[in-house]
């Protein structure tokens, strides 16, 4: 279940399932690592589009992809040495993520990146393929999920604090098309491992579902 001791919960989940969210608070109560994969994606489609590589060229992707230069540090997120989080939270870049994550070349390019993050005391990833692909042996697999209308408020509400211009049916009609590319993706599609959990957050609030993945980790480690 661990790798040399160190453990790892992957949970996976559609767009806006507020699985970033809980896999950074769960870090947090845990003292583990912390793994946003999906920021990884979003910070190729930022990057992509700022030096005017297409979205649809895979061989440049994946060398633009194996060159940036990312930091995760004190809860803010690095990329050629400038903050972007904000930058990479837009509707435009999160749509450019999913399209970049459906290529073989930029997910193994990426891959060795994501498993660099599993250091001591232990790590929590999110994102789509975490238990199926980049950790297969996590001690706890979740797909955290909830409705398509529920993310779709949820992420109208996220831009709307942040300043953002919205418009929540625009919202849910890009998260049902970005669940059915994800979903029906070749390569590391979007879907629930069969030693997965199912955790369903629709009528949960966060720190319902932070301690509930905490109680399931507790369980495992009792095991």
């Amino acid at each position: 279940m661990t790798f040399k001791g160190i453990s790892v919960i992957a949970i996976d989940g559609p767009s806006a399932s507020g699985k970033g969210t809980v896999t950074q608070r769960v870090a947090e109560k845990l003292g583990f690592h912390y793994l946003d994969s999906g920021a990884l994606y979003r910070l190729l489609a930022l990057a992509a589009m700022r030096q005017q590589v297409s979205l649809d060229d895979e061989a440049g992707l994946a060398k633009l992809a194996s060159g940036m230069d990312i930091r995760f540090e004190q809860g803010f997120i690095w990329l050629d040495g400038e903050s972007v989080d904000d930058a990479i939270r837009t509707e435009e870049c999160g749509n450019g993520a999913s399209r970049v994550a459906a290529y073989p070349a930029v997910r193994a390019a990426l891959l060795d990146l994501q498993r660099a993050f599993r250091k001591a005391p232990g790590l929590v990833a999110d994102g789509r393929d975490m238990g199926s692909v980049v950790f297969p042996d996590a001690a706890l697999k979740i797909f955290l999920t909830a409705s398509a209308e529920v993310r779709a408020e949820r992420r109208y509400k996220q831009l709307m604090e942040k300043g953002m211009r919205a418009n929540i049916e625009q919202i849910l009609h890009d998260i049902r098309q970005r669940d059915e590319r994800d979903s029906a993706r070749s390569v590391a599609p979007l879907q629930m491992c069969a030693d997965a959990s199912l955790l369903d957050t629709s009528s949960m609030t966060i720190v319902e579902a932070v301690d509930e993945v905490l109680a399931r980790f507790r369980q495992v480690c009792v095991r």
